[in-house]
């Protein structure tokens, strides 16, 4: 009996289960349903256009092998007595930097088109030479293993380097932040806490601004100071020191002035002594607001869009080598100026001998000292040293392609930066043509713009420039900077608001200009090319039906500049609308081959010729100058020009100096963008990129017989009768073959390659 009511329990329950089983099924079936399936993790590959080319190896940075095998040669020459130590004194002998040198164009070209071999691989050292007063500038090689080192100093900057045209180092900043300590903070406790909540023991955050002095020989450095806080750029204290470090032994720096909540006075005793005598205006504590902090002040609910391969990557990145549809190039990442791509072809034919960028340079306006003087030119400071680890699905997307960077600057030996670099195909949110026939014939086409990005972004001091090389199916190629971060900031004093607006309490964001240069270096159907321009203009025309009467009708002006001088074109000066490096081929139509440069740019005012820092700066005073290409005209700036404002190592106004002919010439083109910048309230915490940028296209002109985007198979054509054929359509196919991605773990190691300041004491 007791065994027939088990069974019969049993039963039960078993009956029980299967019916949760079937509900728990149908309930997951409903949950899931529509969810698409995960993506393959051997998605689809789609075949290449072409071959990776280990000849683009020429213009790869140095490896980590070749950075130490190049500082372990230069190091044997007991000679020199070079350090490493990344507290040199200023009054040692230090190895600074380490970077690629670029071989000669004509080398390289009979190289990669299999009409010379292999260009010498060799690197550029910068040695500041403390202990003799100048800096010098080496090739060392061959790499891998070198086997000479030849100073090409004077042959480059045709003179010497002074020492104080260096840049600070790390060993030099050590020093100044002691001397702030032992000199400046220790020596005004009362005003430290009273006027700044700052304890014994305790500082504030110091901010230099460039240049230092005002004539050439200075080495004296306005240093602002700021609460160590988050955005420390928009906590400004009210409190500024002139500080004199032209000596390269530290005891012998001193502070000239001491600028305090509007007044100027001599030294710190003077301000000491003024201050516990009620003599000036004292600035009274106040607890801050955390209004820098980028810390997120309500918490995200879900994530916003994401994109991925449904269909695996188009592109491919091997070693310094990119191919991408009908695209392929190669790139660096210079430690000084940046991002560039090297031998850019689309469809077989090299467009781009070069893109890369130059300088970028602001000029501020203020009435507090260091504000006043400020002229950045962060080339001087290192532009690409200060690309750091890109976040993941923020910086770039989720799925982009990461690559590693290698540096040597300022450091005992090269420093990795991880996923410092970052790749990916994007669709830009717009068709990149599109058609709807309503009359007559009907039919939809249309064509999705994809490119791909080439992106870095470098975060140097206050402000982070996204810097984009973005490659178009339609054979166009952009150059573009977006600028982010935080605005420099100044206390706010009377006079202050004619140059900004007030964007917090006390609070000043300065005005300034934002300037970039590009170097363009085209070679459209060879190195024999010519600039040309092409406007408008309306020409009162008589109609051929009506001879007495007349109508104003636009027509082409073409012209051809022939020389360096011509072709420099100036800001504020009318300008041709279309620019183009022309070629002396001709498209099926009879037209000259031609890539256009179209400049999109809303620069402030340049600083004026008659300023004595104008000449470092040269390069600003055009939107667009052509030169011929010279191997010895590499760069627009240099390390050297910040510090050495007033006599630059390099003034590129005397690149057009010679006046060359630009006929059936190789042309580089050097092109200026930017913005002017008037901050505003909304600039708190952090400036957006919207509308905060600008840059170059270059844009294929008569170059091809019809648009190359006709023959991409991401077009799309729609006929009646077949609005859900997936021939000319994959779009109609798209739920279909959807899957959903399989993502990598996010991690993340920016904070591997900070400036780490040491104490030297």
């Amino acid at each position: 009996m007791v065994e027939k009511r088990m069974n019969s329990l049993l039963k039960w329950a078993l009956i029980l289960f299967v019916l949760f089983s079937i509900i728990l099924n149908f309930v997951l079936i409903g949950l899931y349903h529509g969810r698409a399936s995960k993506c393959s993790s051997h998605q689809r590959k789609h075949p290449l256009r072409a071959k990776h080319d280990e000849r683009s190896l020429v213009f790869a940075d140095l490896t980590a092998d070749e950075y130490l095998q190049v500082q372990k040669y230069v190091l044997k020459q007991k000679d020199l007595q070079i350090s490493t130590n990344q507290i040199t004194k200023p009054s040692e002998n230090f190895l600074m930097l380490i970077d690629l040198s670029v071989p000669k164009k004509a080398e390289v070209l009979a190289y990669l088109d299999g009409k010379g071999k292999k260009p010498t691989r060799e690197a550029s050292v910068v040695v500041h030479f403390g202990t003799k007063g100048y800096i010098r500038e080496y090739v060392v090689g061959p790499l891998p293993n070198p086997t000479s080192m030849t100073d090409v100093t004077v042959e480059k900057y045709k003179g010497t380097l002074p020492i104080k045209s260096r840049l600070v180092t790390i060993g030099e900043y050590a020093l100044l932040f002691t001397f702030l300590e032992q000199q400046v903070f220790s020596k005004l406790p009362k005003l430290m806490k009273e006027s700044f909540g700052v304890e014994p023991g305790k500082t504030l955050n110091a901010f230099e601004q460039m240049p230092r002095g005002v004539r050439a020989g200075d080495r004296k450095t306005w240093v602002g100071f700021f609460r160590d806080m988050s955005g420390m750029y928009i906590h400004p204290v009210g409190f500024e020191v002139l500080l004199n470090h032209e000596s390269l032994n530290a005891s012998q720096w001193r502070v000239e002035k001491v600028f305090y909540n509007g007044e100027y006075l001599n030294s710190v005793a003077e301000l000491e002594k003024a201050y516990n005598s009620g003599k000036v205006k004292k600035i009274v504590y106040e607890e801050p607001q955390d209004y820098g902090s980028l810390k997120p002040r309500t918490r995200p609910l879900q994530l916003g869009p994401q994109q991925f391969y449904a269909e695996g990557k188009r592109f491919s990145v091997q070693g310094n080598h990119v191919l991408y549809l009908d695209w392929s190039f190669a790139f660096g990442l210079s430690s000084l100026t940046g991002m560039r791509v090297f031998d850019v072809r689309f469809k077989g034919e090299r467009i781009v001998y070069e893109l890369s960028v130059q300088e970028a340079m602001s000029v501020y306006g203020s009435v507090t000292p260091g504000m006043m003087l400020t002229k950045f030119l962060d080339s001087s400071i290192g532009i690409g040293r200060f690309a750091h680890e890109l976040a993941r699905g923020v910086d770039c997307p989720y799925e982009a392609t990461y690559i590693d960077s290698y540096r040597y600057i300022d450091a005992p030996g090269p420093v990795r930066f991880r996923n410092s670099i970052c790749v990916f195909e994007h669709n830009m949110g717009q068709p990149l043509r599109r058609h709807f026939s309503d009359f007559f014939h009907n039919s939809y086409g249309g064509m999705v713009n994809s490119a791909l990005v080439f992106r870095t972004i470098t975060a140097i001091g206050n402000y982070d420039y996204m810097w984009d090389f973005i490659f178009y199916q339609s054979g166009t190629v952009e150059a573009k900077v977006h600028a982010t971060g935080y605005i420099s900031s100044s206390y706010l004093v009377d006079g202050n608001l004619r140059h900004g607006h007030q964007v917090a309490r006390n609070v000043l964001g300065n005005m300034h200009t934002h300037f970039v240069n590009f170097k363009v270096d085209l070679d459209v159907v060879g190195v024999r090319n010519f600039f040309q321009t092409k406007d408008m203009e309306f020409v009162d025309t008589p109609l051929p039906w009506m001879p007495d009467h007349k109508a104003m009708i636009p027509q082409l002006v073409e012209k051809q500049l022939k020389t360096e001088q011509e072709a420099a074109l100036r800001y504020g000066t009318k300008m041709p609308r279309y620019l183009h490096i022309a070629s002396n081929q001709t498209n099926r139509w009879g037209h000259q081959r031609s890539y256009r440069l179209q400049v999109f740019s809303f620069t402030g005012d340049h600083l004026p010729e008659s300023q004595a820092e104008e000449r470092s700066m040269s390069w600003a005073r055009y939107k667009v100058a052509i030169t011929k290409h010279k191997d010895s005209e590499q760069t627009s700036s240099s390390l050297y020009n910040q510090n050495g404002i007033w006599t630059p190592a390099v003034d590129f106004s005397q690149f057009i100096q010679d006046n060359e002919s630009i006929e059936d010439q190789d042309l580089v083109a050097w092109v200026t963008a930017g913005f002017l910048h008037i901050p505003h309230a909304e600039d708190i915490p952090n400036t957006v990129t919207v509308g905060n940028g600008g840059g170059v296209l270059l844009r294929p002109h008569n170059y091809f017989d019809e648009d190359p985007s006709i023959h991409s198979a991401d077009s799309v054509y729609i006929a009646p009768g077949r609005e859900v054929s997936c021939e000319d359509n994959r779009m109609a196919c798209l739920t279909r073959d959807a899957c959903s991605p399989v993502l990598q773990p996010f991690t993340y190691n920016g904070f591997e390659g900070v400036m780490k300041f040491v104490d030297s004491a």
